[in-house]
C-alpha cells in the first residue's frame, strides 16, 4: 500500500543557506501572535505544529534550524525515514494521518503524539504496543465535526463513550481533540465549526476528563481556530510551500 511519496524526491525549492524557511516560519509565528492577542490569550497557549508531509529531511532540518521542534507527519513510512535521517536533532514527532491497524505498532514505538484516533480498536492497539520504557503516548481523538464521509473522525454523539474508554487504557494519555472541518473561505463558518469542537472539548472536561489540547486550524484558517481556543495549529503549506505529490 502506498504510504506517500518518497521524501528524497520532494526536497524544498530553496538554495543552501537561504533564509526563506525562517522567513516563512517567522511569518506564521506572527500570524499566531496576532490571533492570540485578538483572542486575549497568552501566546504561550498556542503551539505551532509544522506539517512536513511530502517534504524531505532537508526541509525539516531547515525549519528546525529556525527554532521549530514539533513536526507532524501523515504517512508512516515517509515519517520513519525522516526520523532516521534526523535522529541527531531533538525533535518531537506527531502522527496526524489516518491510522491503519497494521501500522499501530510503528506509531506506538516512534511517535510522542498521535492526533487521529477515531475508534477504540486503534487506541487499544496503541496502548498494548507502546513500549514500557517510553512515556505515555499523548493522544487526541479526531472528531468529524462537518460530517464528511471522506474524512476520518468519530461522530459527536459517539465521542463521550470513546473518550471514556480511551482514558482507561494504559500507556496512553488522552489530551484532547483534533478536527479538520470542511474548508471554507468564510471566517464566520470557520469559527462556527471550531466552536463546535471546543464545545465538545468543554463537555468532556465537565464529564471529568483532564484535557488541555485542541488541535485545530491549518494554513488557511489558523486565526479562526485560535479565536475559538486552538492550542495546536497544524501548518504545512504556508510553512513549507505548495506540495508536489509525485506518482
Amino acid at each position: 500500500m502506498n504510504n506517500g511519496p518518497d521524501p528524497r524526491e520532494l526536497e524544498p525549492d530553496t538554495k543552501p543557506g537561504s533564509d526563506a524557511p525562517c522567513v516563512r516560519w517567522r511569518a506564521i509565528q506572527a500570524r499566531i501572535a496576532r490571533a492570540a492577542a485578538e483572542a486575549g490569550r497568552d501566546l504561550a497557549s498556542v503551539r505551532l505544529l509544522a506539517v512536513s508531509k511530502t517534504f524531505g529531511p532537508g526541509a525539516v532540518r531547515d525549519i528546525a534550524a529556525c527554532g521549530q521542534a514539533e513536526f507532524g507527519e501523515n504517512y508512516l513510512q515517509e515519517a520513519l525515514g525522516k526520523q532516521a535521517a534526523l535522529a541527531g536533532l531533538p525533535l518531537v514527532w506527531h502522527f496526524i494521518g489516518p491510522i491503519q491497524s497494521n501500522k499501530t505498532r510503528s506509531i506506538a514505538e516512534n511517535f510522542a503524539w498521535v492526533h487521529s484516533v477515531d475508534r477504540l480498536k486503534v487506541a487499544e492497539r496503541l496502548s498494548a504496543q507502546r513500549p514500557p520504557g517510553l512515556p505515555p503516548l499523548q493522544l487526541c481523538i479526531e472528531v468529524n465535526v462537518s460530517g464528511e464521509a471522506s474524512k476520518g473522525g468519530v461522530a459527536a454523539a459517539e465521542l463521550p463513550a470513546l473518550a471514556d474508554a480511551v482514558a482507561k487504557l494504559p500507556g496512553l494519555q488522552l489530551r484532547g481533540l483534533m478536527a479538520i472541518p470542511a474548508p471554507t473561505p468564510d471566517t464566520g463558518a470557520q469559527r462556527a465549526a471550531f466552536r463546535q469542537v471546543r464545545e465538545l472539548f468543554d463537555g468532556l472536561r465537565v464529564r471529568g476528563h483532564a484535557l488541555d489540547t485542541l488541535s485545530m486550524g491549518m494554513s488557511a484558517d489558523l486565526e479562526a481556530a485560535i479565536l475559538e481556543g486552538a492550542t495546536i495549529v497544524r501548518v504545512g503549506t504556508a510553512l513549507f510551500g505548495e506540495r508536489n505529490y509525485l506518482g
